[in-house]
């Protein structure tokens, strides 16, 4: 064996033990494939970057913040769905000087979270509202007349959104608002686009829901002063609420002024509307990656890699938890819980949502999108209207 030389460092002999212990170090931990850690990431200030926790809980606990309210806003006044207060609740918290930089800085990417995971979970929960059952209970003539309204309303509120020009993807989005749930539809294929870290997009997702909980919330004081001027009987109105109204929580709020007959009838017709939410979002879906294929100047395949899934997994679990309540096996007290937990995550959710809204970029395509939203409320209801007319 050939000893190392002894070393000299600043002028003294450094012991042939040292250098030996010093090698063999070194070769053991080559061996091993030892690597020294990784330096803490820091943040342009020099401080350690918080973790995942730290930076998403300042914009959670926001979120939770404004459920309460909008559960305390519902209490006091029940003709307010907790679902529009949480949206309102949300724009309100962007544009309060005190609360703008918590809600635009610290808190954006917990409140993006909560309007993204916590609006998933819902909709997955919102599955058990829906039964085989039921559906096939209001007779195929029902049931072919909610998919006529559906393809109408969102066939010609998306054609209607393009010919005025509305940006992004706003005439697809409400056009799945006012077709299926309000909300939930707009955060389901918003989901299946794929398009979560898009700040126009997001603002796109915002503005579109709060056109749609507006003209839905107005549906709940003008519907009800139409019934007997239309002719209505109970079961009539019901399935015109249930079929031209947008979120399930204002279709209970507008049909129940008629009596509990009519606000049965609305409740399983808007079902259906609800059942339409997966072939819908699978659509979507399809249309989306056939269009991400080829770029829009030379047809040349995109190479980002991504693409969104085929059927969202959240759709897939909506479609689970449905065939899980046709089965009857659930208690009670299980649906109750689930429906109360659903109603939470949304409301949550819609927070999250509404407090990405900026009025200022909202009122340069104002008087559009507000064009857009009475044009599309009077396509649905019109086509519900027909269809009732038609079915009973």
């Amino acid at each position: 064996m050939t000893w190392p030389p002894i070393r000299v460092y600043r002028g003294r002999r450094i012991p042939r033990s040292l250098v030996i212990m010093a090698l063999s170090t070194e070769r053991t931990s080559s061996v091993r494939g030892d690597r020294m850690p990784a330096p803490k990431q820091l943040s342009e200030s020099g401080t350690p970057t918080p973790g995942p926790v730290r930076r998403n809980a300042p914009g959670v606990a926001l979120a939770v913040a404004g459920l309460a309210l909008a559960e305390g806003v519902h209490a006091l006044l029940p003709a307010v769905p907790m679902l529009t207060a949480a949206v309102v609740l949300g724009v309100v918290a962007a544009h309060v000087p005190g609360l703008h930089s918590l809600v635009r800085g610290r808190g954006r990417q917990g409140l993006s979270l909560a309007g993204k995971h916590l609006m998933r979970a819902g909709i997955v929960l919102l599955g058990l509202k829906l039964s085989i059952g039921d559906v096939l209970g209001l007779g195929w003539a029902t049931v072919a007349m909610v998919l006529g309204v559906v393809l109408a309303t969102f066939l010609g509120t998306w054609w209607l959104g393009r010919k005025l020009g509305l940006p992004g993807d706003q005439p697809l989005l409400v056009a799945t608002g006012y077709a299926i749930c309000g909300a939930s539809a707009i955060a389901a294929v918003s989901g299946a686009l794929g398009k979560d870290d898009d700040e126009e997009h997001a603002s796109d997702v915002a503005t579109s829901i709060a056109l749609v909980t507006l003209c839905g919330t107005l549906a709940i004081a003008v519907l009800p002063l139409l019934h007997h001027p239309l002719g209505l009987d109970s079961v009539q109105f019901g399935r015109w609420v249930g079929a031209g109204v947008h979120d399930v929580g204002q279709v209970v709020a507008t049909a129940q002024t008629a009596g509990p007959t009519a606000l049965g009838e609305a409740v399983l017709v808007k079902l259906i509307r609800v059942a339409m939410l997966a072939p819908l979002v699978a659509a979507v879906a399809v249309a989306h990656r056939r269009r991400r294929a080829y770029d829009a100047q030379g047809g040349r395949p995109l190479t980002d890699g991504r693409r969104p899934a085929l059927v969202p997994l959240f759709v897939i679990g909506f479609l689970a938890m449905t065939g899980l309540r046709s089965t009857g096996l659930l208690p009670t007290a299980a649906l109750t819980a689930a429906d109360t937990a659903q109603q939470l995550l949304l409301a949550a959710a819609l927070f999250g949502l509404g407090s990405a809204v900026h009025l200022p970029s909202l009122a340069r395509s104002g008087a559009r999108t507000a064009l857009l939203g009475l044009a599309a409320w009077i396509v649905v209801a019109s086509a519900a209207y027909g269809g009732v007319l038609l079915t009973t």
